[in-house]
């Protein structure tokens, strides 16, 4: 006969007296149905290692925290409209004059709120530092190599957020309603305008009808502070993700490995350095918006599109495409089956548009390029990657040239030259500057590898000249530390790709253009010195 034993009754614990009392009860309840404490004990565990260059992401990170804490208090006194209304603030030289709600509001902004002017400054500051810090950020990227797998994917949401930034700040520079702002949306405007087919109606579409509409600020407002921060805020977060999953970047040096991070974890002493960073960064902000004025809406006055003066300039980020419409030929127009193709906007367009999908996509080209398939933790010197370097050298003169040109009146103006010779010097310098700055750029890696080896295998001259037994006299030189040795030879070379018939015995055009740009990309270069030549030299000396 089987007989079946009851299950014995449950016990309960006797209750510990916990220190803490409602606070550790509380805790202990979240972290038993989260694992928060799990969780934030790995992300604790991250290293990060210390390095100056490295700061340039967080300056990015902890200027958009500014941008969110001013925004917010200054929507609570913007008036996104361009209803007329008559101007009875503070500002006397323009009392009474007919303007926006939205200037209006700006002014009011700028003389009747308390602390309201340190804001906008604060804000204003904080965007132009926002974009800055991006831009070097993804340079320092770039001309380290830290954009090769695992991390082709953050390369392309960090250069997003770039152009996303830029659109930030163009939509909040035009809330205003201001000369200078109107002056922007025209050029706007009349870019959209002259896209064939759809041109007209994009414009009608985006300003409410004719120019200047009759909502453009609201739904620029609407951007500013509601689509365009979400999409950041989203981006950034996967960003930093992607940094946590792929591990951090680091420059070479003993004991860093591609699997080995030297540096930092990030609970307690990394936090820690991090906030004290960010109250820096925004001492920095506020002493800056104290003591510099910038955006004085009130010398601009309302919009109107006829007083329209040379010292209207757009904010440094968006220079650019006002300069490559500066520059293009002004009588590229074209008439067509009774339409006018305006070529003197669709070429510019082109080109912007073309240089910003090859800087997105240059990882991948790059990888098909050399072939390289492996992870990459440790950074390159730029000067052991001649080639990436050129290029970037290439398209920072070419950026600088569009960005001079959207000053080329105030250059004008300042150096008392003529219009014309401004432009035609720019436009010459636009083909020319970017081939000039790569092959300086790519001569000067090259020498400074040479440098490098040299010094690797006989190290530094020390200025002591000794006399040889022989009669002979030489210099004597100071051997290299460990850490500058790893600088030195602590590079890989690479070699161009083979040729190799595919499966069907064939060498197609693509592997042919393939092979060609490898060794375009790897032909100029110096081998890294080898463990051999080191002990060589070391026995010789």
């Amino acid at each position: 006969m089987n007989t079946v034993t009851a299950p014995a009754e449950p016990t309960t614990p006797t209750p510990t007296k916990k220190s803490g009392g409602f606070t550790a009860t509380a805790s202990n309840y979240i972290d038993e149905r989260t694992s928060i404490s799990t969780a934030v004990k790995e992300l604790g565990r991250k290293i990060f290692p210390d390095h100056w260059s490295f700061l340039l992401g967080e300056v990015a990170l902890y200027s958009f925290v500014i941008i969110l804490l001013s925004g917010t208090f200054l929507t609570f006194f913007f008036q996104a409209s361009m209803a007329e209304v008559h101007y009875e603030g503070s500002y006397v030289p323009l009392k009474g004059i007919e303007m926006s709600a939205a200037m209006a509001s700006t002014l009011d902004i700028s003389f009747d709120v308390r602390g309201g002017l340190l804001m906008r400054q604060v804000h204003h500051w904080a965007a132009l530092l926002f974009v800055a810090s991006i831009g070097l950020h993804m340079l320092r990227i770039f001309f380290t190599g830290a954009f090769r797998k695992p991390r082709e994917l953050n390369w392309v949401i960090g250069f997003v957020l770039f152009i996303l930034a830029m659109a930030e700040g163009f939509t909040g520079y035009s809330l205003p309603d201001d000369l200078l702002s109107g002056n922007g949306l025209r050029i706007i405007d009349g870019m959209v305008k002259g896209i064939p087919v759809i041109g007209t109606w994009t414009s009608f579409l985006l300003f409410g009808g004719e120019f200047p509409g009759t909502d453009i600020v609201g739904r620029l407002y609407s951007l500013h502070i509601l689509l365009l921060p979400a999409i950041i805020l989203v981006l950034i977060a996967l960003h930093l993700l992607f940094v946590v999953v792929h591990k951090h970047t680091q420059f070479s040096g003993p004991g860093r490995t591609q699997q080995n991070v030297v540096g930092y974890p990030i609970l307690p002493v990394y936090a820690a350095k991090a906030g004290g960073f960010f109250f820096i960064v925004f001492g920095v902000v506020m002493l800056i918006a104290s003591l510099f004025t910038i955006n004085p809406v009130w010398n601009y006055g309302p919009y109107d599109p006829s007083p329209v003066s040379a010292g209207t300039q757009p904010d440094w980020y968006i220079g650019f495409a006002d300069g490559v419409l500066r520059l293009a030929p002004s009588n590229w127009d074209i008439v067509l089956f009774d339409h006018t193709f305006s070529f003197g906007i669709l070429i510019p367009l082109a080109v912007v548009g073309l240089f910003i999908v090859l800087v997105l996509i240059y990882p991948f080209i790059e990888g098909w390029i050399t072939g390289d398939k492996r992870e990459h933790h440790i950074l390159d010197r730029p000067r052991n990657a001649a080639t990436r370097t050129a290029i970037g050298s290439a398209g920072v003169t070419f950026y600088a040239v569009l960005w001079a040109a959207a000053s080329s009146d105030i250059i004008a103006t300042h150096f008392k030259v003529t219009m014309e010779g401004v432009i035609h010097t720019l436009q010459v310098l636009l083909f020319v500057g970017p081939v000039l700055a790569y092959f300086i750029a790519k001569r000067t890696c090259l020498a400074l590898q040479k440098k490098d080896r040299s010094i690797a295998l006989h190290g530094y001259e020390s200025g002591r000249i000794v006399r040889l037994p022989g009669g002979e006299y030489i210099e004597v030189h100071e051997p290299v530390d460990e850490y500058e040795r790893w600088n030195l030879v602590g590079h890989e070379s690479y070699q161009p790709l083979m040729i190799r018939p595919n499966s069907r015995g064939r060498i197609t055009v693509a592997q042919r253009t393939r092979a060609a740009l490898s060794r375009w990309f790897f032909e100029d270069r110096i081998d890294p010195v080898t463990q051999g030549e080191l002990e060589s030299s070391h026995d010789h000396h």
